[in-house]
């Protein structure tokens, strides 16, 4: 069973007085088969936690570890963190002009899995994954998130996590922009791939509205950098109820 660990992790961005510590020491663990919600108001560092397990390089890890499998991810560049199997649906996708979906997905694949797969078979895999995502098949010839709404957007990223498999799969406020009917397609994606059982998801959102489909394991609630509570689903009930002001200065935190 893959694990992915978070020991202490400190992280830091540049800022015009020097560098500006954003995690204080963030601790979590998440298992294959296990989804993980960690939920905060906007600034309290969720997203630099996705993009620092990803390997963006605006931001500089200053203490901690990172592990999957006990193999260490800090110490791998970004294309060999997504081929031991950690995933990263953006916030913002970035758009890829002169590239299409399809080249970009196949490529995709070819470097997860080491070896191109079958074309015949792989056309099959995509056409069945695009239906039940409700997307046209032309999709598939447009370049990558090129004039793409926000909803094509994100349901190309789930189009992404359905194919490329991966063992851990981090989610950056993918409900973000979306309405009701897109919000839907999205999570039932995202579930059908928890319920092979075969990746762990860690869901990042500061809205409870996309929970209503997707059933956490655990809720965290992130702080000023650091998770200062854990529960059940039960706690994201109680932050819609509540909001995240008792929060502000758990844990000892500095704004």
């Amino acid at each position: 069973m893959a694990t992915l660990e978070i020991r202490n992790l400190h992280v830091s961005v540049e800022a015009e007085n020097g560098p500006r510590e954003i995690l204080k020491g963030v601790d979590l663990t998440i298992k294959q088969g296990e989804t993980h919600a960690v939920m905060g108001p906007n600034g309290s560092g969720k997203s630099t936690l996705a993009y620092s397990l990803a390997g963006h390089p605006k931001y500089t890890v200053t203490g901690g570890t990172v592990t999957l499998d006990g193999e260490d991810v800090l110490e791998m560049s970004v294309d060999e963190r997504a081929r031991a199997g950690v995933f990263l649906a953006m916030q913002y996708p970035v758009e890829v002009p002169g590239v299409s979906v399809s080249n970009f997905l196949r490529t995709s694949a070819t470097a997860i899995r080491g070896e191109a797969p079958k074309l015949r078979t792989w056309v099959k895999e995509v056409k069945s994954a695009m239906e039940q995502l409700q997307m046209d098949p032309a999709f598939a010839e447009r370049n990558v998130n090129e004039g793409f709404s926000g909803g094509e957007k994100k349901r190309h990223e789930i189009l992404q996590l359905e194919l490329l498999k991966p063992k851990i799969a981090i989610l950056d406020e993918t409900d973000s922009g979306l309405d009701v009917d897109a919000l839907r397609q999205v999570s039932e994606g995202v579930n059908r791939v928890r319920e092979t059982g075969e990746v762990g998801t860690l869901l990042i959102t500061h809205y409870t509205r996309i929970l209503r489909y997707i059933k956490p394991d655990f809720v965290h609630v992130f702080s000023e950098g650091r998770i200062v509570e854990s529960g059940g689903a039960e706690l994201a009930d109680k932050l819609e109820n509540e909001g995240y002001e008792a929060y502000s200065t758990k844990g000892g935190a500095s704004a």
